[in-house]
C-alpha cells in the first residue's frame, strides 16, 4: 500500500500515516499489505521510560567518544562509500547493492519532511574531521524520531554492536528533546534477523486495537531468541524503490 507525500501538508500526512504503521521512502509512504498475512508489525520505543541495561550502558560508554552530527539531507561520497561497504558485508546480493550514487542521493535528498543524515564520526586528529563510522537517515515526526535506514562500519573490532548504539543514541536524544517515541520500522516474530528490535524496553507494537506494549514474558522470550546481528534485511517494498 503506497501513498504519495506531496504539497504543503506532506509532513502532517507523514506524521499521521506513521502513527498507523506506514514508513517513508523518498516522497512515498508505504505499508506492507499482503493477502492473508500480517507478519510485519510496526514497533516503537517509549523513550521517556527507556533505561539501558548493563550491556547497553557498556555499549554507550564504549562509543561515547564518537562525534554525532545531524546533517542536512545532502548525500556525500563518504556516506555512499560507507553504505556500499556495509551492504557488501551485511546484505550481499540484496536489492540495495544495485544502488549507484544517484540512487543514494535520491534516497537521502528526496524528502518532503524534516529529515537529517545523522553522522557518527571517530575523534579527529590534528584538527581534521574524524572517520565516518556510522550514519542514519532519520525523520523528525511530531511524536518522535523515525529511523528510516542506518548503516555503519562492520569491520571495527573495537566497536562491536555499533548498529545497536546508533539506535540507543536516537532513543536517548529523542527523550532529551521531549519526543516520546523512536520508530524502528517493522518487526516479524520468528525472524532472527529482525529480533534485535526487541532489545529495547518499553517497546510497543501496532495491533488492530492500536499501539500496545509487549507482554514482558513475550519480550523476554524474544530477547532470548535474538540472533547476533545488528541489522535486518531491507523490506522488499523499500529495496525495490531504489532500483531503476
Amino acid at each position: 500500500m503506497f501513498t504519495e507525500l506531496n504539497g504543503d501538508n506532506a509532513a502532517e500526512l507523514n506524521d499521521a500515516l506513521g502513527r498507523i504503521g506506514f514508513r517513508r521512502s523518498q516522497n512515498v509512504a508505504y505499508r506492507p499489505s499482503c493477502a492473508d498475512c500480517s507478519a510485519c508489525v510496526s514497533v516503537r520505543v517509549v523513550t521517556g521510560e527507556f533505561r539501558p541495561n548493563a550491556t547497553q550502558r557498556k555499549l554507550i560508554r564504549r562509543n561515547s567518544d564518537l562525534t554525532v552530527t545531524a546533517c542536512k539531507p545532502w548525500s556525500t561520497e563518504e556516506q555512499y562509500a560507507l553504505l556500499q561497504r556495509y551492504l557488501s558485508a551485511r546484505h550481499p546480493g540484496g536489492g540495495m547493492t544495485e544502488m549507484d550514487e544517484m540512487d543514494f542521493a535520491d534516497m537521502v535528498e528526496q524528502t518532503p519532511v524534516d529529515s537529517h543524515i545523522v553522522e557518527y564520526r571517530e575523534p579527529g586528529v590534528d584538527g581534521r574531521v574524524g572517520k565516518l563510522v556510522g550514519a542514519c537517515l532519520t525523520d523528525r515526526q511530531g511524536d518522535g524520531l523515525s529511523m528510516i535506514y542506518s548503516f555503519f562500519d562492520t569491520e571495527l573490532d573495537n566497536r562491536p554492536g555499533l548498529g545497536n548504539f546508533i539506535i540507543m543514541d536516537h532513543i536517548l536524544r529523542a527523550s532529551a528533546a521531549g519526543l516520546p517515541y523512536v520508530y524502528l520500522g517493522y518487526w516479524v516474530d520468528g525472524s532472527q534477523r529482525m529480533q534485535y528490535k526487541v532489545r529495547y524496553r518499553p517497546l510497543e507494537k501496532l495491533s488492530r486495537s492500536g499501539w500496545v506494549r509487549f507482554d514482558p514474558d513475550e519480550q523476554d522470550q524474544a530477547i532470548r531468541d535474538v540472533a547476533q546481528r545488528d541489522e535486518p534485511p531491507l523490506p522488499v517494498e523499500l529495496a525495490s524503490m531504489f532500483r531503476k
